[in-house]
C-alpha cells in the first residue's frame, strides 16, 4: 500500500496577497489584461502598470474640467486598447503607447456597459471590429485605429453604427456582457447578457470579409429573437465569465452570474445554434441575500468560479456546486469594490476603495480526481490524479468496486490488478462469485504489473493460471456450441505460454507444468509447451510414441541437435530409413558418424540388401563427401561392403591406395573380414599394402597367375625376395598347371629367372626339345657376360699402367726458387730456413706453415702430429757412441721404430697436404672470426 503523509502543511489553491500599495486617492475602477494594469484614481487620474516592471508605474492625466466621473474601464485581450466609460455619456481611448487621452466623439451620448473585443482581427494599433453594448440595451458595432505616422491626426474612432437592440419583457435593458467567439468552419458564436437574459447570436461570416464585422449576422435576426436562456429574478445587473485553457484559444467553460444563481457548464462549438452545453445552476444559499449583499462579480477557473461578495469571496467547485473555499475581508479595507482576472496568467485581482489584493491559483486540480470519482467518472478521476500513485490505488479501487457490483467482472478483475489491495480478499471474491474467467483476467494483469524480482509471486501466479486455462479448456472442448469460444480460449493459452514476460518462469518450473498438463491428459499442448521450452526431446519422443516418425523426423531437421539425433536415429531407421539418411546428410559435418554406427548395426543387422544400401549411402557420403579419417567409419563402410558389394570393395581398398600410413582402415581387420568372406582378390591387395609378398603371391596363384606376377615385381630392392616369388610362379606353372609354354614365358618376364633354375621343377620325362631354345639364349648369355668381363679386366690393367706412370712423374718432379724469394706468411727470406714449395707457387718456411696449419687441423690430426714431432725430437738426439756403424744404427731403428724419413714423411703429409692459401682449409675458415671469441675481452683491453 501507500502511504499518503505530507511533511508540510499544503497550500491552498486560492492564495491571497495583498499589493503593497497605497493610493493617493480611491480607486474608481481597476482593470487588467496581458500583464497590464490600469487604474482609475479619484477624479482625474489613470495609473498604468506593467506587471513585468511594477516598479515603472506610468501615470495619465485624464484632463477633465468637469464633474465626470469614471463609470467603468475596458481593456482589450492584448493590454493595447484601453476605453473609458464616463457617467455623462462619453467615452475616452488611451493607447499603450501614448500618454495623451483622446475622445471618441462618435461615441458621445451613449452609456457604455460592455465592450466585446474582436481576439481575432484585434492588434496593438487596430481593435478590428469590436462590439459595445450600452445601458439604453443598443448593441453598437466600432473600431478604433491608431495612425503611426502623425498619431491621432484623425479620430481614433473609424466608425460607430448600431446593429442590434436587446430587450427583455418590459423594453431595452443594458448590455451587460458581450462576447465574441469563432466556431469551426467560419461560424461567429456571440453571447449578449442582460439583467435576467443570455442571448445567442449565430452566424457565418464569408472568409475574407471579417474585416467589414458582423453586421450580417445581426441582420438575421432582425425579425425574430435569437435564441436565449431567461431566468425571472435580476439584481439590477449580470456577469458573464469564461475559462480559456491556454492563450489564443477558445473559451471551453462559462459562469454567468445572475439573479436567481450562477448558470455554467461547457462549450459545445460543434452545435448549431448554441454552444452552450452541459448547463446546471447554483442557487444561491441563504446566506447570499440578493436584496442585501448581492454578488457584484465573478470569474472563471478550470474547476471553480468565484463570486465576489461586499465582504468576502466564495469559491464554489463546478464539478459538485460545493463551496469549497471562503475569504473573509476585514471591515478595515472597506467594502470590496470589484473582481477581474488576468486570462494570460491566470490571477485574480480585487479592490476596495483602498487596497488591492492577488489571488494565486495553486494546483487547482490536486482534489478534482476526488470529485470525478464520487461522480463515477473513473476515467477523468485517473487522468487527474496520474502522477499521484496514492490517489491512483483509491479510484482503482473506487471503479473495481463498482464494476463488479454492476457485474462487469472483466473490467472489474482489469482495476482490481492494478491496485494495492490484498491480494487473496479479491480472488476470494471472484471464486465466491463463480467468475472464473474474470479471476484468470485478474490474475493476468497482475502477473504483467509484477516485477522481475518477484520471482515467488510470478512463480504462484504463472502455475496457477495453466491450471485455470486447462480446467476451462476442459470444460469447453466438451461443448460443440461453445466452438469458437474455446479456439479463442485455446488462443490465448498458446499466447500466455509463448509469452516472453513468462518464458524465464515456465522454464523453471517447467517440471510443474508438465505434470499440469499431463494430469489434464492434454498431450497437444504438452507438445506445444515443450516446443516453446524448446525441449525437442520431449516433442521427438511424443511422435515415435504414436508411430509419427516423420514428424518426429521433421522434429529433428528443423532444429538440428545432434544429440537428439543421436538417440532416436535407431527408433527413426527402422521405419524410414531413406528419409533418415536423408537427414543425416543434410546436416553434414555437424554429425559424428561414430555416433551413429550403433544404429546402423542396430539396423543393418535386421534388414534386406536393399536396405543397408542406405547405410552404404551414409557411409560413403561420409567418406567421400566430408572426407571423413576415422578408421571405425572406414572399418564399417569396409564390412558393409564385405558383406554386399564385393565390386565395391575392391574399387575402395584401390582408391585409398597402398602407402599404410595414409590408409584409414585397419589392415588387420580389412583382412580377416575379406578372408572370412572370400574376397582373395581384395585379401591379395591388403596383403600386397602389408608389405607380405610372399603371402600375397601364393594367394594370387589361387586367382590368378598375372596377379600373381604383378605382386612379385613389387619388392624392387630385394632381388633375392623377388626370385624367391618368381620361382614360386614358375613352380605353380610348372608342377599345378603343367603349362611348359607358360613356365618360358616366366623366364622371359624376370630377368632374375635362369633355366637352371626352373629346371629341378620339370618331371623327369619331359624332352630337352620343350626349353631347347631357352637353353641357348642362356648359353649365349653366359658368353656375352664372359665377353664383358675380359674386356673390363684389360680396361682395369690399362688403368694401372697409366697410374704407374703418373706416380714416376711425379718422383721426378721439380721446381726452382730464387735467392731472393720471401716466405709467404712471415715475408722473410725463403732459404734461411727449411721450407715447402706448392705447386701453386706458394712457399713457406715449415715452422710458419705449421703455426698456420695447426689451430685448424682436427684434434686428432693435431694430437697425431705432435706425436711426430715428439718422436722426431728423440731421433734428432746425438747418440752416446759417435762410432757406432751406420749399419748397426739402421738395424736398431728397424725393429719397431719408424725411421727418421718416415716420420717427416708423415708430418709432411699433414702439414703440406694442401696450400693453406689455396686449399680446403682456406674455405673453411671462412666463417671464422679473427679474434678468437675466448680471447676477445683480452684483445680489446690491450686497445685501451
Amino acid at each position: 500500500g501507500y502511504v499518503n503523509a505530507r511533511l508540510e502543511k499544503e497550500t491552498p489553491i486560492f492564495n491571497k496577497q495583498r499589493i503593497d500599495f497605497a493610493p493617493p486617492e480611491k480607486i474608481n475602477s481597476l482593470v487588467v489584461s496581458s500583464n497590464q494594469l490600469c487604474m482609475s484614481l479619484g477624479k482625474d487620474t489613470l495609473l498604468r502598470i506593467d506587471l513585468g516592471k511594477p516598479d515603472e508605474p506610468n501615470q495619465v492625466e485624464l484632463g477633465r474640467k468637469d464633474e465626470a466621473k469614471v463609470y467603468k474601464m475596458f481593456l482589450d485581450h492584448t493590454g493595447s486598447h484601453l476605453l473609458i466609460a464616463l457617467n455623462t455619456g462619453e467615452c475616452l481611448y488611451l493607447n499603450r503607447s501614448v500618454q495623451k487621452v483622446r475622445a471618441l466623439s462618435r461615441w458621445k451620448g451613449h452609456l457604455i456597459e460592455s465592450v466585446g473585443w474582436n481576439k481575432f482581427l484585434g492588434s496593438e494599433t487596430n481593435t478590428g471590429p469590436i462590439l459595445v453594448g450600452t445601458a439604453q440595451g443598443q448593441i453598437y458595432e466600432a473600431e478604433i485605429s491608431v495612425s503611426e505616422g502623425s498619431l491621432f491626426s484623425t479620430n481614433p474612432d473609424q466608425y460607430f453604427r448600431q446593429v442590434y437592440t436587446l430587450e427583455e419583457e418590459s423594453g431595452p435593458a443594458p448590455v451587460c456582457c458581450l462576447e465574441i467567439e469563432r466556431g469551426i468552419e467560419g461560424k461567429f458564436f456571440i453571447i449578449a447578457t442582460t439583467r435576467k437574459r443570455l442571448f445567442q447570436f449565430v452566424g457565418k461570416v464569408p472568409e475574407g470579409t471579417e474585416q467589414q464585422g458582423f453586421s450580417s449576422i445581426f441582420a438575421m435576426h432582425a425579425d425574430h429573437l435569437p435564441s436565449f436562456r431567461e431566468f425571472p429574478a435580476n439584481f439590477g445587473f449580470s456577469e458573464i465569465a469564461f475559462y480559456t485553457p491556454k492563450l489564443r484559444s477558445n473559451p471551453r467553460s462559462f459562469a454567468w452570474m445572475m439573479g436567481n444563481g450562477v448558470l455554467y457548464g461547457t462549450l459545445d462549438y460543434s452545435r448549431p445554434d448554441s454552444i452552450l452545453s452541459d448547463e446546471r445552476v447554483w442557487v444561491y444559499p441563504s446566506d447570499i441575500d440578493i436584496t442585501v449583499n448581492k454578488p457584484i462579480s465573478i470569474v472563471l477557473t478550470q474547476f471553480h468560479f468565484l463570486l465576489l461578495l461586499p465582504d468576502r469571496v466564495k469559491a464554489v467547485c463546478t464539478l459538485n456546486g460545493q463551496v469549497v473555499f471562503q475569504d473573509l475581508f476585514l471591515e478595515k479595507f472597506g467594502l470590496l469594490t470589484r473582481m477581474i482576472k488576468d486570462p494570460t496568467v491566470q490571477q485574480i485581482w480585487i479592490h476596495t476603495e483602498k487596497v488591492v489584493f492577488r489571488y494565486h491559483v495553486q494546483r487547482e486540480s490536486r482534489d478534482v480526481w476526488k470529485m470525478y470519482m464520487n461522480m463515477n467518472k473513473f476515467d477523468l478521476a485517473k487522468e487527474y490524479c496520474k502522477d499521484r500513485p496514492e490517489c491512483l490505488d483509491i479510484v482503482l479501487a473506487k471503479e473495481a468496486e463498482h464494476c463488479f457490483q454492476n457485474k462487469r467482472y472483466l473490467d472489474s478483475a482489469k482495476c482490481y490488478a492494478l491496485t494495492q489491495n490484498y491480494f487473496e480478499e479479491i480472488a476470494l471474491k471472484f471464486i465466491e462469485a463463480k467468475q472464473e474467467e474474470a479471476l484468470m483476467e485478474f490474475l493476468i494483469k497482475k502477473l504483467s504489473n509484477l516485477k522481475p524480482s518477484e520471482k515467488t509471486q510470478t512463480t504462484l501466479l504463472t502455475t496457477w493460471l495453466t491450471e485455470l486455462y486447462l480446467n476451462w479448456l476442459g470444460i469447453l472442448e466438451g461443448d460443440p456450441s461453445q466452438r469458437n469460444l474455446y479456439l479463442d480460449t485455446r488462443e490465448k493459452f498458446r499466447t500466455f505460454l509463448s509469452s516472453p514476460k513468462n518464458k524465464d518462469c515456465l522454464f523453471n518450473n517447467r517440471a510443474s507444468i508438465y505434470e499440469l498438463l499431463a494430469s489434464h491428459g492434454d498431450t497437444e499442448h504438452m507438445v506445444y509447451f515443450a516446443v516453446i521450452m524448446q525441449d525437442y526431446e520431449r516433442v521427438v519422443a511424443h511422435h515415435c510414441q504414436h508411430d509419427e516418425y516423420d514428424e518426429a523426423l521433421n522434429v529433428l531437421s528443423r532444429h538440428r541437435d545432434e544429440k537428439l539425433f543421436y538417440k532416436f536415429s535407431p527408433v527413426l531407421i527402422q521405419h524410414i530409413p531413406k528419409k533418415v539418411v536423408d537427414a543425416w546428410i543434410s546436416m553434414g559435418s555437424r554429425l559424428d558418424a561414430r555416433n551413429l554406427i550403433p544404429a546402423l548395426v542396430n539396423y543393418s543387422q535386421s534388414a534386406s540388401t536393399q536396405q543397408i544400401n542406405e547405410a552404404i549411402r551414409y557411409m560413403e557420403f561420409c567418406v567421400y563427401q566430408l572426407e571423413e579419417t576415422q578408421q571405425a567409419i572406414h572399418n564399417y563402410l569396409l564390412s558393409l561392403y564385405a558383406l554386399c558389394r564385393p565390386d565395391s570393395l575392391l574399387s575402395y581398398l584401390e582408391q585409398a591406395g597402398t602407402n599404410p600410413n595414409r590408409i584409414h582402415y585397419d589392415l588387420k581387420y580389412a583382412l580377416r573380414l575379406c578372408a572370412e568372406h572370400g574376397h582373395h582378390q581384395a585379401c591379395v591387395h591388403i596383403y600386397k599394402v602389408m608389405e607380405l609378398y610372399e603371402e600375397a603371391v601364393d594367394l594370387a596363384l589361387q586367382v590368378d597367375v598375372d596377379l600373381a606376377k604383378s605382386c612379385a615385381d613389387l619388392p624392387e630392392d630385394d632381388e633375392e625376395l623377388r626370385k624367391k616369388l618368381w620361382l614360386k610362379i614358375a613352380r605353380h606353372v610348372v608342377q599345378e598347371e603343367k603349362d611348359v609354354k607358360k613356365a618360358m614365358a616366366c623366364l622371359s618376364s624376370c630377368a632374375l629367372l635362369k633355366i637352371e633354375d626352373v629346371l629341378p621343377f620339370f618331371p623327369d620325362f619331359v624332352t630337352i626339345d620343350h626349353f631347347k631354345e631357352a637353353i641357348c639364349n642362356s648359353l649365349e648369355d653366359y658368353n656375352k657376360h664372359i665377353e664383358e668381363l675380359k674386356r673390363e679386366m684389360e680396361e682395369a690393367t690399362q688403368s694401372a699402367k697409366r697410374i704407374r706412370e703418373d706416380i714416376q712423374e711425379m718422383r721426378n718432379k721439380y721446381g726452382s726458387v730464387e735467392p731472393q724469394e720471401k716466405c709467404a706468411a712471415c715475408d722473410f727470406p725463403l732459404l734461411n730456413r727449411p721450407f715447402y714449395l706448392f705447386l701453386c707457387g706458394h712457399m713457406f718456411h715449415y715452422d710458419c706453415l705449421l703455426q698456420a696449419v695447426f689451430p685448424n687441423l682436427p684434434a686428432y690430426k693435431q694430437a697425431k702430429l705432435e706425436d711426430l714431432q715428439k718422436k722426431l725430437a728423440a731421433t734428432s738426439q746425438p747418440s752416446k757412441s759417435h762410432h757406432r756403424p751406420k749399419d748397426a744404427d739402421t738395424i736398431s731403428l728397424g725393429k719397431g721404430q719408424q725411421s727418421r724419413e718416415q716420420i717427416k714423411a708423415d708430418i709432411d703429409d699433414i702439414v703440406a697436404a694442401e696450400c693453406v692459401y689455396c686449399g680446403e682449409l682456406m674455405i673453411r675458415s671462412i666463417d671464422k672470426p679473427f679474434i678468437d671469441p675466448q680471447k676477445y675481452e683480452e684483445e680489446m683491453q690491450s686497445w685501451l
